[in-house]
């Protein structure tokens, strides 16, 4: 049985594997004892407060296969980013000037330097055993924070936003930051991306450039990683598109990856998510030939997460599984949210 349950300081060592197995670019998930054990801190805060309204909390999660114990995947929440320190995203626009002498229009691609999602909340750090994607596991890991914004509305902000990793050449170079982050920074791509993610973003303040940037003045390579995500962030993209993510013109600021938003009520499986109390709890080959529903146990002490056969009842009750049920850690009478 795969399970997704919030992530422990127990989980430390799994974690920085995991950390290794990523590569550059997941700026959220640094391969740093120190950094993991603060972000593991602070989400076993987050979960535990009381909260009725995004203020910097961070709910990282886990994918465990229960069978064996081994953490298999990670994605996480950041509710109210850029409170306790900027967050930086380039806008990009156009400039179009015309000149009657000369009858000519230019029309150019300009980058912003601006903090406009200061106090939304962000879902990333997802991450996925190459072994188990498969059997829609990675629609399982992308889906249940969905379900978390349903289950814990107030937790949360109305627009949700998502930074994927940016487009890295063969040699695994990213052509934004080299024509561009590191004229200002003077450091490699790596190391900009682990001084970010392990000492904060201060030195982004002190060195980044204010004034806008015309992309048609960058190299050609650079200009057409704008926007474009790394080729192994694109399963998960269109898993995002198919909830209501788009992209609407904002770009990471070290490797131009896109930035994709959609308000929380218009996200899908928030719009399908239904509710129900748990009746019958039955023998697993009971349940065998049923549709298979995300369920979350909404226990925000001990939050987890399956994907199961479930059987709807006509009066709206719930019937699972004994395995189910004991992953879910649950009994008769309790409420689940589920989503096909």
């Amino acid at each position: 049985m795969i399970v997704i349950r919030e992530a422990k300081l127990s989980d430390l060592d799994q974690l920085m594997e995991i950390s290794s197995a990523t590569g550059s670019g997941m700026s959220s998930m640094p391969t740093n004892l120190q950094s993991w054990q603060a972000k593991l801190e602070k989400s076993e805060e987050s979960f535990a407060k009381e909260a009725s309204e995004p203020k910097g909390e961070i709910y990282f999660m886990a994918m465990e296969d229960a069978d064996n114990g081994k953490i298999v995947g990670t994605t996480a929440i950041y509710a109210g980013v850029g409170l306790s320190q900027p967050f930086y995203s380039y806008k990009v626009s156009k400039l179009v000037s015309f000149s009657k002498e000369l009858d000519k229009k230019n029309q150019m691609e300009v980058l912003h330097l601006v903090n406009d999602f200061t106090g939304t909340t962000e879902i990333g750090s997802l991450y996925l055993d190459p072994d188990y994607r498969k059997d829609g596991n990675g629609r399982f890991l992308s889906r249940c924070r969905f379900l978390m914004f349903a289950d814990f509305p107030d937790r949360f902000g109305e627009t949700i936003i998502a930074e994927m990793r940016g487009w890295q050449d063969g040699e695994g170079q990213s052509p934004f930051w080299e024509h561009l982050g590191r004229k200002f920074f003077g450091l490699g791509f790596e190391n900009a991306d682990f001084m970010s993610s392990v000492k904060g973003n201060q030195f982004i303040t002190d060195l980044m450039p204010r004034h806008p940037v015309y992309s048609d003045l960058l190299p050609e390579a650079a200009r057409n990683a704008i926007g474009k995500p790394h080729n192994a962030s694109a399963p998960a993209l269109r898993l995002l598109e198919k909830e209501g993510f788009r992209y609407s013109g904002y770009a990471d600021i070290f490797d131009g990856g896109p930035t994709v938003q959609c308000q929380v009520r218009n996200i899908q499986t928030c719009q399908d998510r239904a509710q129900g109390t748990v009746g019958e709890i039955v023998p697993d080959e009971r349940l065998a030939k049923q549709e298979r529903y995300i369920i979350s146990n909404q226990n925000r002490d001990d939050y987890r997460f399956i994907c199961a056969p479930l059987i709807i009842e006509e009066d709206g009750s719930l019937t699972l599984s004994e395995v189910a049920a004991t992953a879910l850690r649950i009994g008769s009478g309790q409420t689940l949210s589920y989503v096909l």
